[in-house]
């Protein structure tokens, strides 16, 4: 298993996982998905037997502040650390930088929990409207 940035021309092949794995809803076109990547600062692939098994991106100041947005991994591939260590790849060990995200899918706040991520209650959102 290797986990590594993703790649300029690995950016249709994300996509595609992510469409297969249940987040077609948060990809849109090609052409927006790029754009999404882009500005991304941070983004990761696991990759085995040269396929893409998972994915992550972060969106990060470097210093004080992140926000880890997405992080998929393949059913068939799960429970084997993947998750653990996209995670990793993206936050660092920078113990100054807080991060947040959303947990909302069914056992993430369990998996999040694990990694030290707390419930918060200072935190707030505004939803997107689409």
């Amino acid at each position: 298993m290797l986990i590594r940035d993703v790649q300029a021309q690995e950016v249709e092949l994300v996509r595609q996982f992510l469409c297969a794995n249940g987040w077609t809803h948060r990809v849109g076109s090609a052409e927006a998905f790029a754009l999404l990547l882009a500005h991304s600062q941070r983004t990761a692939v696991a990759v085995s037997d040269n396929k893409i098994v998972g994915f992550a991106r972060a969106i990060t100041d470097g210093i004080s502040n992140g926000y880890l947005s997405m992080v998929v991994v393949s059913q068939e591939h799960r429970l084997q650390g993947i998750g653990r260590a996209l995670v990793e790849h993206l936050t660092g060990d920078d113990p100054r930088i807080t991060w947040v995200l959303r947990a909302g899918r069914e056992g993430a706040a369990g998996f999040f929990a694990k990694l030290g991520f707390q419930v918060s209650s200072i935190a707030m959102e505004r939803l997107r409207n689409a």
